[in-house]
């Protein structure tokens, strides 16, 4: 679904959808179990995973990861949630890893569903091998860490089947007040849209460190720090907010001027800690964006704010989801939240405003798969993480950069070693 029939359509959509069909041409019974497997058993791949098998007719029934560690971890979390929900253990046939576990879970005919959860640099190598496997699959964003990447995820859309559900995983969208926010908007409750701001301010994350390991492994476990492996905190962690503000404007960034750098964080790795974005869409809106990554746990605030002739509207992850105006509204549930007030998530789960945005994100993707229609999310995901190489390109070059401009650049990241070392 785009953006636009989203809106038109609004939250009915979601709870519309739910409501599956007895039997349908997918070959799906009503609320049986689509087989879930899971590639890359990290925080916040683990923490999808079990809210697809808690919120939704999923079942977790295969795992892999490029680490021995990772996949015991995930193997004894999921055996624990799985009898949690009367399910059984999963299958040791079923248990994948080193740097072909892709392949070989693509390849298993005992998966429907895979979620790839592994660092961003690989997204998209992922993504092709589960697209022609014929599994559906939800994929995390970023769409690509470059824009060599990204041309080639657009390729890949091109090959989703036509019963296949392929999903990007932008679930704010699907959080309740946002929804709600986005189609009162879309109703044009805010009149001429003329600026939005929006920003970003997380915590640094935590090291990720193993006894004898090599400077490669050490990388891979701490890919946050690393720009190749993780495209910056604008394209990896950032692109949420703009996410966002592509989805309610109903369209890309046209150029962008950028400042920012690694003015605080002195551990290993080359992401840089702060950015200041201005970027300017169609009719001459300007949205300007700041973030930072940085300090402590309790430094976290980020939201998106929209100005227009009738009104403006507040977009916080955590605070009131509002429209002051002409068409004054409130999401009633958000009213009582002080702005900023929220907790840090390293695994993405977080609560307040986006309490249910995974749980819903994931209910409306398996719906598509057990009733349709399916979902192919890839293209709109790849305009999303383009606009964010668009910053960041015009961050590192300290210049104007237009749309033409990235697209022509050829931007290609190379990882510098093998994976294969870890088989």
């Amino acid at each position: 679904m785009n953006r636009r029939e989203f809106l038109q359509t609004g939250s009915g959509v979601v709870s519309g959808m739910l409501l599956l069909n007895p039997r349908t041409a997918f070959g799906y019974e009503a609320n049986s179990a689509v087989r879930h497997g899971l590639l890359g058993c990290g925080n916040r791949g683990t923490g999808v995973a079990t809210s697809f098998a808690k919120n939704t007719s999923a079942r977790i029934v295969a795992l892999a990861d490029i680490f021995p560690d990772n996949l015991a971890a995930g193997r004894e979390h999921f055996n624990k949630v799985n009898e949690g929900l009367g399910q059984p253990a999963i299958d040791g046939k079923l248990l994948f890893k080193g740097p072909h576990a892709f392949e070989q879970l693509a390849a298993s005919p005992d998966v429907d569903l895979i979620q790839i959860s592994t660092p961003p640099f690989f997204h998209v190598q992922h993504l092709e091998t589960a697209v022609a496997s014929g599994k559906h699959v939800y994929c995390e964003k970023p769409v690509g860490i470059d824009v060599a990447q990204a041309k080639h995820a657009l390729e890949i859309a091109k090959r989703v089947k036509s019963n296949q559900s392929v999903d990007i995983g932008f679930q704010c969208r699907n959080a309740p007040p946002i929804a709600a926010l986005a189609e009162k908007i879309k109703a044009d409750a805010l009149g001429k849209i003329a600026t939005v701001s929006g920003n970003y301010n997380a915590p640094a994350s935590t090291e990720k460190k193993r006894e004898g390991e090599g400077k490669d492994e050490y990388r891979l476990r701490n890919w946050l720090w690393d720009r190749v492996l993780s495209g910056d905190i604008l394209v990896e962690q950032n692109i949420h907010i703009i996410d966002l503000c592509n989805w309610m404007l109903g369209a890309h960034p046209l150029k962008a001027t950028a400042t920012g750098g690694r003015n605080v964080l002195t551990h290993f790795g080359d992401c840089w800690d702060n950015y200041q974005v201005d970027f300017t869409y169609p009719n001459d809106v300007h949205f300007s964006f700041a973030s930072t990554q940085f300090g402590s746990d309790n430094v976290f605030d980020a939201g998106l704010k929209l100005f227009g002739a009738s009104g403006s509207a507040t977009c916080p992850y955590s605070g009131p989801i509002a429209i002051t105006g002409a068409n004054a509204w409130t999401y009633q549930d958000s009213a009582a939240t002080a702005p900023g007030s929220g907790k840090f998530a390293a695994n993405g789960a977080f609560l307040d405003n986006l309490e249910f945005a995974d749980r819903d994100k994931e209910r409306t993707f398996i719906a598509s798969i057990v009733s349709g229609p399916v979902h192919n999310q890839i293209a709109e995901g790849v305009q999303t993480a383009l606009s964010c190489m668009l910053g960041r390109m015009a961050g590192y070059q300290k210049r104007e950069v237009t749309w033409e401009d990235l697209l022509a650049h050829g931007e290609h990241y190379e990882l510098g070693f093998s994976v294969d070392q870890f088989a």
